[in-house]
């Protein structure tokens, strides 16, 4: 995902936004990424996202990152809101 592109689709929260957040307020547990907007409070779809840049940031990582593109996380998305369920290699 490029920086500028939504993890939380919800409420429009980037991925630029969020991984500022965590260098900024270094939270120790992903649940606090919250605070950054309501991110991950909507339907759902973005917290397994947000904990896999929690965890990278955690590892040292300076940019952390998820893979694919915004299309692809977008599609995965309008699916999980239809069915509810998520694809097992998504993360």
């Amino acid at each position: 995902m490029q920086p500028d592109d939504h993890v939380c689709l919800c409420f429009r929260v980037s991925k630029r936004k969020i991984v500022n957040y965590l260098r900024r307020e270094d939270p120790p547990v992903a649940s606090l990424i919250s605070e950054c907007l309501g991110a991950g409070t909507g339907c759902g779809w973005c917290v397994p996202y947000l904990k896999h840049l929690h965890k990278q940031h955690c590892a040292g990582n300076a940019e952390p990152d998820i893979s694919g593109s915004a299309e692809e996380y977008a599609s995965g998305r309008a699916k999980f809101r239809e069915t509810g369920e998520r694809d097992e290699t998504e993360t």
